[in-house]
């Protein structure tokens, strides 16, 4: 079993997108065999469960690998494209939309690129021509002082990945106005995932999870209005939303743990 023996590395265990896909990786390789080790400075986590074997370490350097065993940092940028969805949050079809539509905007807003205030610029947008939505709010941080709490419906903090998922399948659409700065985010895959209509800034990483379009409603980046726009579109067209939630889920499909693994074995070869 040493030949398949993988040992991650993680600075800290909080609750974060290179965090949320190592926990992920791990878990996939443990079903498919190998022994998944995790050595980290941090706290014991409690925002999600996870199979592998933990160590805690006051300094990284004072762990010593066997001979045979593959260690790996977390946040190596040679994983970060390989992102895993939970199989929990896959859905085939979607339950009855809510009156009015739950509409969800996640991230933290002091970090102006996850363009947390675009989504609620175009939230109001569409509220301003009439469009009825429940805006929902999600994040890994306390509001800051600056948000327009008032055009909240709800606001949820610091959620684990089930009360994420139960969340996430209580809503009908998503918000994702970041930037082209940030990586791909993980709850865009998740939402595409659920099923949800996602309207999204017209980013590289938006624009290339596939090259035939129809997945989400693109709209140009720091764009509050254009966005607010295709909010509209969705609110208004219950065909189209019909369209974009297929369309998801299909693309959805290359998140897939069994499908993520296989790139992760051929990478430790």
């Amino acid at each position: 079993m040493t030949e398949r023996r993988v040992t991650l590395l993680l600075d800290d265990t909080a609750l974060s997108r290179p965090n949320r896909v190592a926990l992920a990786q791990a878990d996939a390789l443990i079903a498919r065999g190998f022994a998944v080790r995790i050595v980290t400075r941090g706290e014991p986590q409690t925002w999600r469960s996870s199979r592998a074997e933990w160590i805690h370490v006051d300094d990284l350097s004072q762990y010593r690998p066997a001979a045979a065993e593959r260690v790996l940092r977390a946040d190596d940028e040679r994983l970060r494209p390989l992102i895993i969805v939970d199989d929990d949050l896959y859905r085939t079809r979607a339950p009855r939309e809510n009156e009015p539509l739950r509409v969800l905007l996640y991230g933290a807003s002091h970090r102006h690129s996850k363009g947390v205030d675009d989504g609620y610029g175009a939230a109001a947008h569409a509220r301003w021509f009439h469009g009825k939505l429940d805006l929902v709010r999600v994040s890994p941080w306390a509001p800051s002082r600056e948000e327009p709490l008032d055009a909240v419906q709800e606001f949820h903090l610091a959620l684990t990945t089930s009360e994420m998922t139960r969340l996430m399948h209580s809503c009908d659409a998503m918000l994702a106005p970041s930037w082209s700065e940030e990586p791909f985010d993980l709850p865009f895959a998740e939402a595409l995932a659920s099923g949800l209509v996602v309207v999204a800034s017209d980013t590289e990483a938006h624009r290339g999870v596939d090259p035939a379009a129809g997945y989400a409603l693109l709209a140009p980046e720091r764009n509050a209005v254009e966005l607010g726009e295709r909010l509209l579109e969705v609110l208004d067209d219950d065909a189209l939303r019909g369209t974009l939630r297929a369309r998801a889920r299909e693309v959805a499909g290359q998140w897939r743990a069994e499908r993520v693994v296989k790139k992760l074995e051929d990478f430790l070869k």
